[in-house]
């Protein structure tokens, strides 16, 4: 089993940062891709990035590049994923998760998934 724990999400402005954290537990961390996913109020969960076991590829969704990047501390169990110029639209609960492939770049191919964390952007 991992078990993933978010962190940092929060209610900004419009052209504002944020930079959300995912703390892993229970496995080798390096052993797993991860990501981060969302899902706003009435809409489907989506892919914004993943990263592969050894951080070398990344996916991002066209939504997020540019703006998004995703990183991994592999000594510190943890995945990042800094925001830069978000929009009203970003706005979301915002999942991490986990899988035990070498690339995942779907929900249907990650296996752990944390509680999510909340970000609100005002316009």
């Amino acid at each position: 089993q991992v078990q993933l724990v978010e962190s940092g999400g929060g209610l900004v402005q419009a052209g504002d940062s944020l930079r959300l954290s995912c703390a892993a537990s229970g496995r080798t961390f390096s052993n797993y891709a991860m990501g981060w996913f969302r899902q706003a109020p009435g809409k489907e969960r989506e892919s914004v990035v993943t990263i592969t076991r050894g951080g070398t590829s990344t996916y991002y969704a066209n939504s997020a590049k540019g703006r998004f990047t995703i990183s991994r501390d592999n000594t510190k169990n943890t995945v990042y994923l800094q925001m830069n110029s978000l929009k009203p639209e970003d706005a979301a609960v915002y999942y991490c998760a986990a899988s035990p492939l070498y690339a995942c770049l779907s929900i249907t191919c990650m296996e752990y998934w944390g509680k999510g964390t909340l970000v609100t952007v005002s316009s």
